[in-house]
């Protein structure tokens, strides 16, 4: 059975859309089965991968809840896209605003993402979500239905703090919903290793939560190429297969299947 994994922050801005994106193509290029989840209303990660008008897909994450709120029967893959980097996509658009509304009222509504979960992890060795930056209904669904969870930061002083917002709201969601979610580290984003605060967030960072919590060894840089290669729809190793940004994820795949 599939592992599920959760990429979230609850600051906007820290490359967690790159994140999901990239760890999912460094996940299939190690040979991995990956399904990737937009669960984002702002539906950037669909944009990404090249889906240039997502309101006119038939089907997305919405359609798929939507046939599980209402107890239709459907096919559980519809509306999956095969990317050209070797993983699965099921994209979102606008729609995904009106699930809140749709969960708001539902018994038991923070377990129906899961059970789309539940139908087609054994077809991946791992489901990646791209969850939205606060803590909605949409981003509680996805911690239910995780295995574990991903933190991205960016190592600046106001991201560090507000990082201890998400870490109490995941403990809430592990005594209440999910006791087997866990945390599989936190990962630091568009480092910049040239200025000398960075260093200081990070120090920081790892002497606060790095008794308890694993710290990815792989720092993600700052690049310029993570805007482009987003522009162009296809993930960094095919638009800079040798770059920095590339390695650095290639690792961070290498590190997740270790600890994830």
């Amino acid at each position: 059975m599939g592992k599920t994994i959760a990429v979230s922050c609850l600051k906007g801005g820290v490359g967690k859309t790159m994140t999901t994106a990239s760890l999912s193509a460094g996940l299939a290029k190690k040979g991995k089965r990956v399904l990737c989840i937009d669960a984002d209303a702002q539906h950037s990660l669909t944009v990404s991968f090249g889906v240039s008008e997502p309101d006119k897909l038939p089907v997305t994450l919405s359609t798929q809840l939507s046939h599980i709120i209402n107890e239709v029967p459907f096919d559980t893959q519809a509306g999956i896209i095969n990317h050209s980097d070797g993983f699965d996509l099921l994209p979102a658009n606008n729609t995904l605003t009106g699930m809140e509304i749709a969960l708001a009222g539902l018994i038991g509504r923070e377990t129906v993402f899961k059970q789309y979960i539940e139908m087609v992890k054994h077809l991946y060795d791992y489901i990646i979500v791209d969850c939205a930056p606060a803590l909605d209904l949409m981003t509680i669904n996805a911690l239910t239905a995780a295995d574990s969870i991903i933190i991205p930061v960016i190592p600046r002083f106001l991201d560090a703090k507000g990082m201890e917002l998400l870490l109490k709201s995941i403990a809430q969601i592990r005594r209440q919903i999910n006791p087997s979610l866990t945390i599989s580290g936190i990962l630091f984003t568009m480092v910049d290793r040239r200025a000398n605060f960075t260093r200081d967030i990070i120090s920081l960072i790892e002497n606060v939560y790095g008794d308890r919590i694993h710290i990815f060894g792989e720092h993600i840089p700052h690049s310029i190429r993570a805007v482009e290669s987003t522009a162009q729809g296809v993930s960094i190793f095919s638009y800079e297969p040798n770059g920095k940004m590339a390695a650095a994820y290639l690792s961070l795949a290498e590190e997740v299947l270790e600890v994830a």
